[in-house]
């Protein structure tokens, strides 16, 4: 049942506001692609609080203004969909190891070091129960 802004599963509602939004435009997006609601609500709670994390003030004011998600809102097209079960990409780029799911346009996170952005990308790819690949600092793909 997908959810809204007035309708939400009862394990989002002490989030904060932008936050749950997130979660809900996720969770929709994920059961639109199939997921069962047990599934959907812990990884949208999860992927929405680290994006919150994440983002800058713009990035959130941005998404905040933006339409309220609706119980009708047609996922099948939108880039998010599409990258659910993508696999999560390690590269070092601009002098810094960047974690991004493959096919996304921009990375989810950076960081300093390869073991942590390796360790960012293993959490990423356990909430959507896919694979982490990995690749050296000149760009060759790890085994």
């Amino acid at each position: 049942m997908p959810w809204d802004t007035k309708d939400y599963p009862d394990a989002m509602k002490n989030l904060k506001n932008v936050v749950r939004k997130k979660a809900i435009d996720i969770a929709n997006a994920l059961l639109d692609n199939g997921y069962p609601e047990d599934r959907a609500i812990p990884i949208a709670i999860s992927q929405a609080e680290d994006w919150f994390d994440k983002s800058d003030h713009d990035e959130i004011q941005a998404f905040d203004s933006n339409q309220k998600p609706r119980k009708d809102d047609d996922h099948e097209h939108t880039s998010n969909a599409d990258l659910l079960d993508n696999d999560v990409l390690v590269y070092f780029e601009d002098n810094e190891w960047k974690v991004r799911t493959k096919n996304a346009k921009r990375p989810d996170s950076t960081f300093d070091t390869k073991k942590d952005a390796t360790n960012r990308a293993k959490e990423i790819a356990d909430n959507k129960e896919s694979n982490v690949i990995s690749y050296t600092k000149d760009g060759k793909k790890q085994s």
